[in-house]
Order: C-alpha cells, then structure tokens, then sequence
C-alpha cells in the first residue's frame, strides 16, 4: 500500500491538516482527543479518585469562603498571604478586596485543576501531561489579569488616564497586527540590528554555500592559541545570540582571550528548500566548515563548540569522525545541547506520533514549518510570561515594553526546511535512535560511545527545552578521558549567554574522568562546587588547558586554496527574514 507522501491519498490528509492547523494552534486534534479520552475514561473507572478531587474541591471551597468570611468581618486585619506565589498578583493592588477574592479563587481554581489532570490510574505520563497542560491554557485564558474590570492595575490606569492607555494600546495592538501581516520584525528590533548594534565583532566570511556562511573573526591579542574554535549555533535561531552586544558576546570574549573563533550562520530556508535532509545539514553544514577550517589552519585540531540543535548535531558530527578515523577535532563542548530525548523537557508535549504526523504535513504543504509556529509553540510553554504578560502591558496598559538585545534576537526567527525537520522529530525525539545507536550517517551507524575527546557540557538550571538533567545524559555514553559539567544559573538562552560582568550569575562545576566511577545527577548536585560568576571563565581556561600552545594569528581566509574573503561579517545570511 502507497503511503508516501507523494501519494494522491495522503496530499489530500497533508491539505486538510495544514488548513486546520491555524484553528488547533498547531496542535494535533487527534494528540488532545486521545489525551483527554485516556484521562476522561480512567477517570471514570475510578470511584477512589472521583471521589479525592471532590473531596479537595470541597476542602478548597471552604478555605476560600472561610477566607472571604474573615476578610469581612475583620476589617484592618492582616490579609492572608497568596495561596500560590504567582507573578501576576504581586502588587500591592490585588491584596485588596474584591481583587484579593478574584485571584485567590483563580489561584484555588488552578490548584483543584492540577490535582484533578494528575494522578488518575491507568492514564500515561504524556497524556496527562497534556490534558494537564491543556487544562492551564484554558485557565490562563480567563485569569483575572487579563480583563480590564478585573485587573486593579489597568482600572487604575484607565480611570486616571481617562482611557488614553486603551487608545495606544489599541494603537500598539494595530501596529503589531500589521507588522505581522507583513511578516515584519516586531517594534523595538531596529535598535538591535544585526551588524550595526549586534553582531558587530569584527570578521570576514570566509565561505559560503547553499546552506551555510562561515564567518572567522579578527584576532585582537598579538598570539593566539593553535588550535581554532569552531562554534555551531543552533539553526533554529540566528547566529548572533553568541555574538550581541559587546558587552555580552561569548565571541567577543573568546576572541579577547587569545582563540581563533570561526563561526556558523545557517541560511534561512524557503520553500524551495524542503528537502533539505539532515544529511545535507551534516555535510553541507558542520562538515564544510571543518574542511574550510582545515585549509585555513592546516594541520591543527579544532575546539568545536555546538549550542541546542547545533550541539547535538556537532555530537552526530564527533561520533562520525571517531567511526571514520577522522582525528580534527581536539575537544567537544556542548552548550545546552541533548543526545538523549527520553526526557526531553516541556517540548515532548507537543512530540509523539500524532503530533510529528500533523506537523510533517503542515510542513509538506508549505515546505517548511513558519516560524509563527515555532514562536508559538514556545509561547504556550510560559503563555503567563510571554503571551499574556505582553498583552496586558502593551495593549491595557498602553505601555510598550522596551525590548532588550536578547529579547530582539529571539523575535528573529527562523524556518525550518520539510524533510530535515520531519526526520529530527521522528528520528531523535520519537526513536531517539542517536543515544540508542540506531542512527545512520552514510548508511553506517554511528555510536556516541566512540568519541574519545575531552567534553565539556553546558546545562541550564531553569532550561525548559534543554532541561540540565537530560543534557548530563551524555555522561551515560561516555567513553571520553574527561567530561566537565557545568550546570550554569538561568534558563535555556539566558543561562547560556552569561557575561562576566553579570554578578548574579553562579554555576556549578565537576569533571569526571573515565577511570572514575558515574554520579547521578542528584549526586552531582551534592558534590560539585558552587561559584559566583560565569560559567565563560571556566570554560576559557579549559580550551587553553587543553590547547598545544599559542602561535602568531592566521590570515584570513586562505585565498590561495580558494578561501577568498567574501564580505565583512555578519555576512548575508543573517540579514534574511
């Protein structure tokens, strides 16, 4: 039976799924049916449980109306503390009645929901998740922050402003429409535009093809070290969150402290990019920069570096070259990066078979999946922080948040192509075939256990896409001499991007060798010591520790191998939208 994509049957299912897909957020239906009919159904066949979630909304029915009692009859007393810590109910203006009893009776709501979408016997771990997940999308939607009557901040602004906040809101909320429409960058992202107020190290691409720009920055010390830096961002995002502003660019910093730092900038994909595979973002991708490096510094190992998508494919990259005798690589360091996806943060709810059914066809229709939905999908995971938070200072408030380096990167996004996306999902997330040893470069397998390289690995303590314990995972494949762990303060991009003249910033660090026996992660966090600082000073030393010496800097390029200099960085590929 035909089943390929290119059969008649199933463009007809890829068309009806990517026109439902802007009025199901993206999501499958068939995903939350399922979720909902597992949770419903054990539900029911369960009197025990049935009767503990009536049992806990009773209890906090009583505790809201025992609380609204004293209240009332206790005029001038203390006011008892919120029921949950939530940001939006801090200010002293929700600590009043009738605001105090709208968000405590909000807050006992979500309590009741939570306890009555977990627990329930016989339901799987993901679809309670789901039904977990979904049930908080719809509670958050009718939060008492969200409305003006409802809201203390907003009736205050209104009424003393005379409603001129809901006048530039509205004002704000045209504006961002249209910007959408025409699929321009949102408000504020011209202060940060790449090359002129980010982006700026000083640089040259020095190669180019249909999927990437090497870009090798300028040296600014009279010696270098002799082994290069090879950095691999992710191609989910631009390049740039490595290179900001000068005063928090890990680039800048490598580039100040003695290393010849090269860097990757993945092109954008259109539509007719859609069978762009992962093979081509193997060979075309990590592969061709190591060749242009090597021919640029010949003879001399590389210090790669890989961030999110771009570690774990740097680490499909290692493994391949460990198979094939290929020894150019001196050290690995992956920055917030997985290679085993069993448990895959906040990100697994929206992969399983369904789902990565639905997206692959949303983007066989299209080409590439937009990087709306790629927005989109991580606004959900904190929709009080990034959705609802935004809406209610731009648009009742009046108020346009200023945005900072970091917050204009993460709004230039990008797209990903049809076929390499499709194949990440199933074969990393769905099978995990990279940490099981199932995945195949050249139609060879390749094992994680085969890098025998020094590794220094990254994780963030509040990282939601990359959670820390599933980047220390490593640790269990490992045939390294030595891996360093580094559990850094802050989430998945913030915890990364860590400058040193942030002194809130701490980590943790530990380095096992091979002869040593393995640590849990609970262990780790037992014995490895805390420091103040950034976690780039560590890492800094550690690529000069393990670096031959230092040598006068390369040119740039290698003009006589056919390296000429193609333009100053940031280069071309960056610009695109």
């Amino acid at each position: 039976m035909e089943t390929s994509k290119d059969s008649s049957f199933a463009s007809v299912d890829s068309f009806i799924h990517a026109r439902q897909a802007p009025f199901t957020m993206n999501l499958s239906p068939v995903t939350t049916l399922l979720a909902f009919l597992d949770w419903s159904i054990n539900l029911a066949d369960s009197p025990g449980t049935q009767y503990r979630i009536m049992k806990d909304a009773m209890e906090k029915a009583a505790n809201y109306w025992d609380h609204v009692f004293h209240s009332f009859f206790n005029f001038g007393a203390e006011p008892e503390k919120p029921i949950a810590v939530d940001g939006r109910f801090r200010e002293e203006a929700w600590q009043k009645p009738p605001y105090l009893f709208m968000y405590q009776a909000f807050l006992l709501c979500e309590q009741w929901w939570q306890s009555a979408t977990t627990g329930v016997p016989g339901v799987s771990r993901h679809h309670q998740d789901v039904v977990s997940f979904m049930a908080r999308q719809w509670l958050d939607l009718v939060s008492p922050a969200n409305f003006l009557w409802t809201n203390p901040i907003v009736t205050r602004a209104t009424l003393e402003q005379g409603g001129m906040n809901l006048l530039r809101g509205w004002e704000n909320m045209m504006e961002d429409w249209r910007r959408r429409r025409n699929r321009e960058l949102p408000v504020g992202t011209e202060q940060f535009r790449p090359g002129k107020e980010v982006a700026v190290t000083a640089g040259k691409v020095v190669f180019r093809n249909r999927l990437i720009e090497l870009i090798q920055y300028a040296p600014t010390t009279q010696k270098v070290y002799e082994e290069p830096v090879l950095i691999v961002p992710a191609w989910i995002m631009k390049y740039y969150i490595l290179d900001l502003s000068p005063h928090n660019s890990l680039v800048k910093y490598l580039v100040d402290g003695g290393h010849t730092v090269f860097i990757i900038s993945w092109r954008n994909p259109m539509a007719e990019d859609r069978n762009l595979s992962m093979a081509d973002y193997h060979f075309d991708g990590i592969m061709a920069a190591i060749n242009a490096i090597s021919r640029i510094v010949p003879d001399r190992q590389v210090h790669a570096a890989g961030y999110c998508l771009g570690g774990t494919m740097l680490s499909i990259a290692a493994a391949t070259m460990a198979r094939d005798g290929d020894a150019r690589l001196k050290t690995m360091t992956l920055l917030a990066a997985q290679t085993d996806f069993t448990e895959a943060g906040e990100l697994s709810l929206f992969i399983d078979e369904n789902q990565v059914n639905y997206l692959t066809d949303i983007m066989f229709d299209r080409g590439y999946l937009d990087t709306k939905e790629m927005a989109g999908a991580f606004q959900m995971l904190r929709a009080n922080e990034l959705f609802w938070s935004p809406i209610i200072q731009n648009y009742l408030l009046g108020i346009r948040r200023p945005l900072n380096d970091l917050m204009a990167w993460n709004a230039d996004a990008t797209r990903m192509p049809f076929r390499m996306h499709s194949k990440y999902l199933r074969r990393l997330f769905l099978d995990n075939d990279l940490f099981e040893g199932r995945y195949k470069v050249d139609g060879r397998n390749i094992a994680l256990h085969d890098i025998h390289i020094p590794v220094f690995l990254v994780g963030a303590a509040m990282d939601h896409v990359a959670p820390w314990r599933s980047v220390y995972k490593f640790h269990l494949m490992s045939d390294a001499p030595a891996v360093t762990f580094v559990l850094t303060s802050g989430g998945h991009n913030a915890g990364i991007v860590s400058e040193p003249q942030n002194s809130r910033r701490t980590y943790q660090i530990l380095t096992r060798r091979e002869e040593e026996t393995y640590l849990d992660p609970d262990q780790w966090l037992e014995e490895a010591p805390t420091f103040q600082g950034s976690w780039w000073l560590p890492w800094q030393r550690w690529l000069a520790d393990h670096s031959s010496g230092q040598t006068d800097p390369p040119k740039m390029g290698a003009p006589e191998k056919g390296l000429r200099v193609l333009g100053d960085a940031p280069g071309t590929y960056v610009h695109q939208i």
